[in-house]
């Protein structure tokens, strides 16, 4: 309502208003009583009171209006005449007034009133002036009171009760609702809506109470009714409970109309439980209800007050236009009348009427209605009107704009931050416009998240503006990470909002959140060695899929601490596949830094150790170290390093092992500095495994060590007899019997010489079977040999041709003949060597030439001129030495001599051999 309201409330509060036929009564906090046309504006003021007014009540004709304050007073003002203001005193805060409805008409002058002294005063005029008569008392308070003809109603801490007037008695009591809070606190309502029915609302719940009449039976068998005096009869007629509070009731028509004040789900009781005066501002706005008697939900409403989150739910009450002419009695309106209904709040008045099927808006149409909705802040109401197509289309441009300032007025950001999408639609401009005055109000990151990328595509400069209010606020840091991650790359460039994040680097601002941020943002501008040692600083899992993405390899050089920690499985390959990189040296130097931030040590073993693996002498500086860190984690392949590095010093190796008790790596130590003796020691009185001490002896091939094992094992009978078990091969077993003292009792001896003495059978008989097979070799061999050594190789320059076409055996004897004997022939063979017939030298005589592996060569011609002179002396068998030659080496002619031809043989071999 406007008109005079908005002054007269700017610097007060409402507390309570009464709607006659003509006028509109408000009362205010500082006691005036405002009497205002439907317009809202003042026609007249009464400074009845000094503190709040309570209750205003009209009489039917709406010529008297009467108040009642905390000032404890009661006052009847004339609204037409100049008659003398009535005030009247009770010492005592009241709370609720009703004049008699026919004021105006009787002399008698009636109202009731009561209040916190917990009495209901009934005053009338008599002969000697007004006097005041206590209708009840001494249940509480008295909260609300309502006259309807001549009946009363009225509430207070126990419940309503009803008197009549005109009877002077009382006729009902209906008992509060359980579990409703204090009245005090959530006051009671009663209105009549006809002669006959009283509607109360309080707290949570609603009854209508019918009033019934006697009815009497006539002679004729008809019913009369009763007068009213004589009614005695009240029925609950409906009865129900709502999930609000109430804050005012009304009739309408067959229904009702409820001011409901929606509760915080947090406060429930707890929130009428309190008198502190402070507002917590989370209340919700109260809406106007149109339910059936059954509580069924006809339409629903919500008010837009101003300041409704701080206010409770007494802080608001509902009046109704008064019914009308002859329709009074019935509780409706007349034909042509308008129903009305007036909400008041601390600082506002509402007007409400019924609109298409029991839908309540305020008063007006079209863009009227619009630019009042506007005007009193309706700003949603006014949106869905637009949007309903109530008015030009170009209003929504308007009304959304208005709507966005009304909420940056309210300090609602987050709100207006998401109606953007809605409001601004398409436009490009109004949404870069709305950036920076989101960025102006350094409100921009609740504006982030709906910020469009495309349809519409704002310009580069509004997205990075987004990104660096969203990086400059540690608690938006997250924010920023998901909209890098979520926003296209090509919408923005990410050197603005590098620069403006580079700065916070190793500052108490840098999170982890904005770290990764920055990462994402090089990874977008190309530059991956920064955001590796991002990613590398964060131990992101898939940093190792980056270095191979983006052939990082030679970055990692800085970062294996923490490569280490994140994957050490993925990372030991790693390192040793780019040991051209980054040298083991380096490796080793940072993770001995690294020793308060992990194990640094287990990581150096694994290191080391995959680099023995790979290459066992690129490590040799650190195998001391090494030789430490297989004793601490990987114990069994301590010995296997020890045997197989040549890079460790002896001593420090020997006193890691003594520190740990590593007997085995002892033993080996030992033998490797020279110290079999003390080694073997350890074997037999420390590990006590005579096998290992004969292998160990055995192994070192010194005939004293034999000694000393034999010597500490006299004086342990098992050993002695595992001793036996294990020498066949190595030592004579007798020599160890024989040193046996005597009377020593040795297990199981028998049985150990029998295996002793069958052990050394086999052995001399496998000895003996391998020298006769040797001696067979040499001797075939040696055939063989001799064999060879007899071929010819015959020299040409047409050697290669002939030796292709010539299928004699010699030919194919020079073929298999090796090309590096061939060779080595050939070199003897050469320069001024001569014939061993003719003795010419070879040079001299262009004639093939025939050698001999025995060195002796021969021209072709002299030597086959000999064959046949030998030949033909065999066939005469002129000498029997020449004979027996001929039958000693009848069996190699006979095998050699193919189609007739006889194989080549040196003369003088031949002849010495006869």
């Amino acid at each position: 309502m406007g008109g005079s309201i908005p002054s007269l409330l700017s610097n007060d509060a409402a507390s309570c208003i009464a709607v006659a036929e003509r006028m509109i009564a408000l009362g205010t906090l500082d006691g005036t009583v405002h009497i205002l046309d439907f317009l809202g504006n003042q026609v007249k003021e009464f400074a009845a009171h000094t503190a709040a007014v309570n209750d205003l009540s009209f009489d039917i004709e709406g010529e008297y209006i009467g108040s009642c304050s905390d000032d404890g007073t009661v006052v009847i003002n004339s609204l037409f005449t100049d008659e003398k203001v009535l005030k009247f005193e009770y010492h005592r805060p009241m709370k609720a007034i009703a004049l008699d409805p026919e004021y105006s008409r009787k002399m008698s002058k009636r109202f009731v009133a009561g209040g916190l002294a917990g009495q209901l005063y009934f005053n009338s005029k008599k002969w000697l002036g007004y006097r005041d008569q206590v209708l009840h008392s001494g249940e509480g308070p008295i909260h609300a009171v309502k006259w309807r003809t001549s009946l009363i109603a009225w509430a207070n801490d126990a419940g309503v009760k009803v008197y009549d007037a005109a009877n002077d008695r009382r006729i009902t009591f209906i008992e509060r609702p359980r579990g409703s809070p204090r009245p005090e606190l959530l006051l009671p309502h009663l209105v009549w809506q006809d002669d006959t029915l009283l509607v109360i609302g309080w707290g949570m719940s609603v009854k209508i109470a019918s009033i019934r009449a006697n009815q009497q039976k006539g002679a004729n068998g008809t019913y009369r009714d009763v007068p009213v005096s004589s009614m005695n009869q009240v029925d609950i007629v409906a009865s129900f409970q709502t999930s609000y509070y109430i804050s005012g009731i009304a009739p309408f028509g067959d229904s009702l109309v409820v001011l409901a004040y929606i509760p915080v789900e947090e406060d429930g009781e707890k929130e009428f439980s309190s008198t502190i005066s402070s507002r917590l501002g989370n209340a919700q706005r109260p809406e106007v209800r149109v339910v059936t008697w059954n509580n069924d939900e006809l339409a629903t409403d919500a008010l837009p007050v101003h300041g409704f989150e701080h206010y409770k739910a007494k802080d608001y009450s509902l009046a109704h236009a008064p019914f009308s002419g002859s329709s009074y009695a019935g509780g409706q309106w007349a034909a042509g009348d308008e129903p009305l209904y007036y909400i008041v709040s601390p600082k506002d008045v509402v007007i409400a009427k019924p609109r298409e099927i029991n839908v309540f808006i305020s008063v007006r149409d079209a863009e009227d209605h619009i630019a009042w909705l506007l005007e009193h802040g309706w700003h949603e109401k006014a949106l869905a009107a637009v949007e309903a197509g109530q008015g030009r289309s170009e209003l929504v441009d308007e009304v959304g704009s208005r709507y966005l300032d009304h909420l940056i007025v309210e300090r609602k950001y987050a709100e207006a931050a998401s109606l953007c999408s809605k409001l601004l639609r398409g436009s490009a401009p109004a949404w870069e416009r709305w950036v920076f005055h989101f960025a102006h109000l350094r409100q921009l990151p609740v504006l982030v998240p709906y910020m469009p990328t495309e349809n519409p595509r704002l310009r580069d400069t509004a997205y990075e503006v987004a990104l660096v209010a969203l990086a400059t606020n540690p608690s938006f840091h997250k924010d920023l990470l998901s909209t890098v991650k979520s926003w296209p790359p090509l919408i923005y460039s990410a050197l603005p909002v590098i620069s403006a994040i580079e700065p916070q680097l190793n500052t108490s601002s840098m999170t982890d959140a904005l770290k990764e941020a920055l990462a994402e943002l090089y990874v977008i501008d190309g530059q991956y060695e920064k955001a590796f040692s991002l990613f590398a600083d964060l131990m992101k899992p898939d940093i190792f899929d980056f270095i191979e993405k983006h052939s990082l390899h030679d970055t990692i050089r800085e970062k294996v601490v923490q490569l280490m920690l994140l994957d050490c499985k993925r990372t030991v390959p790693l390192l040793i596949q780019n040991k051209d990189l980054i040298s083991p040296p380096e490796v080793v130097s940072q993770l001995l830094t690294a020793s308060n931030k992990c194990d640094s040590r287990y990581f150096l073993h694994l290191y080391l150790h995959a680099l023995f693996e790979a290459n066992p002498h690129a490590g040799k500086d650190f195998h001391d170290m090494q030789v430490e860190l297989y004793a601490d984690y990987d114990l069994k392949m301590l010995l296997p390093f020890l045997r197989s590095s040549q890079h460790y010093t002896l001593e420090k190796a020997y006193d890691i092992c003594v520190k740990r008790g590593l007997l085995r790596e002892q033993v080996f130590i030992l033998g490797r500095m020279g110290n079999s003796k003390k080694a073997l020691a350890i074997i037999i009185n420390k590990l006590g495994d005579i096998e290992e001490a004969v292998e160990f002896v055995t192994m070192q091939h010194d005939d004293e060590l034999w000694e000393e094992l034999i010597k500490q094992c006299l004086h342990k009978p098992e050993m002695v007899g595992v001793l036996l078990e294990h020498t066949v091969g190595n030592l004579d077993p007798l020599y160890i019997v024989n040193m046996v003292p005597n009377g020593l009792e040795i297990p199981r001896l028998r049985d150990r010489l029998v295996k002793i003495i069958t052990d050394y059978r086999t052995e001399t008989s496998l000895r003996h079977g391998c020298n006769d097979i040797l001696k067979a070799d040499c001797v075939n061999l040696l055939v063989k040999y001799y064999k060879e050594a007899r071929r010819a190789i015959c020299l040409s320059n047409e050697e290669d041709a002939r030796a292709k076409r010539d299928g004699s055996r010699d030919s194919q004897a020079v073929g298999r003949t090796t090309s590096a004997r061939t060779m080595e022939v050939k070199s003897k063979t050469r320069g001024e060597t001569r014939c061993c017939m003719c003795f010419d030298p070879f040079s001299i005589r262009d004639v093939s030439v025939v050698t001999f592996f025995c060195c002796h060569a021969y021209h072709m011609s002299c030597l086959m001129d000999s064959m046949h002179t030998v030949s033909s002396r065999k066939g005469s068998g002129a000498t029997s030495g020449m004979s027996e030659y001929d039958s000693t080496d009848e069996d190699d002619e006979n095998e050699e001599t193919v189609s007739g031809v006889p194989r080549l043989r040196c003369i003088l071999c031949t002849t010495a051999a006869s």
